[in-house]
């Protein structure tokens, strides 16, 4: 009897590369401890089939009974599945071709389906007629099933195959050899998932004999991996630095709120003339910072030395003033001390200065995000430079 042969071993990794590629032990801890359920409970429909359990069951019986095959499928160790030339060309065109060719001899066809195991064949061949499965089979045999199903084209399984392997069966034991195959594979998601894994646990995962294989194979490999492990750790610095930058930018609009506070109302033991203060008996103050403020102010109010460069507290006072005149648009009733002072000066800066001051302006008020300070926004929109532009916002001197 002549038989047409398909060795799916080809597709796998060279011998040298991975020991037995496709009998790689998986451990799956959403798996340990489940309880036995029936039979009838076992199987698994692939996503929310709406075909009748009755249906599923008359396809299941057609496979596993062999009524009326015309199809021998052969294994590498000898074991023959009986199966229905017609079932296997609907739902997959490789193996329709490949059945198109072999030729009929007392009324069956052959074909052999190399590199797995039979079991996993025989699951593979089940699946294309009732998409159903044991988990314990999917369990030992997905990566199998997961070749198989785009050797010969099956999207339905190698979804299912793809799911199982992100859901349950990764480690970091197994997770290089799964991105390997996952590549050949075509299975981008899955990439990414490996991809993801070994990043964030890059630590141990480099010990694993599948690393060590894996840098000795596949060398361009194990350099892509290193590149993305460096994207992801400047990504990880720079989105630190952005989240140390706005926590800086929203203390600055707290420490503005507290400010006008302070010489608009007044608050405990210190505000403007003509307001009664309430005393430090007085509730807790709703501004965070103004308790901050209130020292600086003080502090302010009586040192001697004032000047550029002296003091490092008054420094920060006079940059608080700056930045205030900065973000009001009423220094003509503004309480806040100088404000009409700095408005006047900004007419004398230049040009590179008045931008970096308003582009600090403006992050200062994106830092509440708030829908209320779209206005404010708006009016620093046309005075600072477009996006990609280097010029910095100047750096207040410590904290409040």
């Amino acid at each position: 009897m002549e038989c047409i042969e398909l060795d799916s071993s080809d597709f796998f990794f060279d011998g040298d590369a991975i020991d037995n590629p496709l009998d790689i032990h998986l451990e799956s801890n959403s798996l340990a401890g489940t309880k036995a359920v029936p039979d009838h409970h076992r199987w698994n429909v692939t996503a929310r089939s709406r075909v009748p359990e009755e249906v599923l069951d008359s396809w299941d019986k057609l496979f596993l009974d062999g009524y009326q095959a015309d199809l021998r499928v052969s294994t590498d160790d000898g074991t023959e599945i009986l199966s229905h030339s017609c079932v296997l060309g609907i739902k997959s065109p490789v193996l329709r071709a490949i059945i198109e060719d072999a030729k009929p001899n007392h009324g069956f066809r052959c074909i052999r389906i190399s590199g797995a195991p039979s079991e996993a064949v025989h699951v593979f061949i089940r699946f294309l007629y009732s998409s159903r499965f044991e988990q314990e089979q999917m369990k030992k045999h997905v990566l199998h099933l997961l070749a198989l199903s785009h050797v010969f084209s099956v999207p339905s399984l190698k979804t299912v195959c793809i799911d199982q392997l992100e859901r349950n069966f990764l480690s970091p034991d197994n997770v290089v050899d799964i991105l390997q195959l996952a590549g050949l594979c075509d299975a981008p998601r899955l990439s990414l998932v490996c991809t993801r894994m070994i990043i964030g646990d890059f630590k141990n995962i480099c010990l694993t004999d599948g690393w060590k294989v894996m840098r000795r194979v596949n060398p361009s490999l194990e350099q892509e991996l290193l590149e993305s492990l460096v994207e992801a750790d400047t990504k990880r610095q720079e989105r630190a630095k952005r989240m140390e930058e706005k926590k800086v930018y929203l203390q600055l609009y707290e420490a503005m709120e507290a400010l006008l506070h302070i010489c608009r109302d007044g608050c405990r033991t210190i505000g403007p003339r003509d307001q009664a203060l309430k005393g430090s008996r007085a509730a807790v103050c709703k501004f965070p910072a103004c308790k901050g403020v209130e020292l600086l102010v003080r502090h302010f109010s009586a040192c001697r030395v004032r000047v550029p460069g002296g003091c490092a507290n008054c420094k920060r006072m006079w940059q608080l003033l700056e930045l205030h005149s900065r973000m009001c648009f009423t220094p003509d009733t503004c309480k806040v001390p100088l404000c009409r002072h700095f408005k006047e000066k900004m007419q004398h800066l230049g040009r590179k200065e008045e931008t970096k001051w308003d582009l600090l302006a403006c992050k200062v008020l994106e830092s509440r995000g708030t829908m209320g300070l779209i206005s404010e926004r708006r009016k620093f929109s046309t005075l600072i430079k477009p996006a990609g532009s280097r010029d910095v916002a100047p750096r207040l001197v410590g904290a409040i």
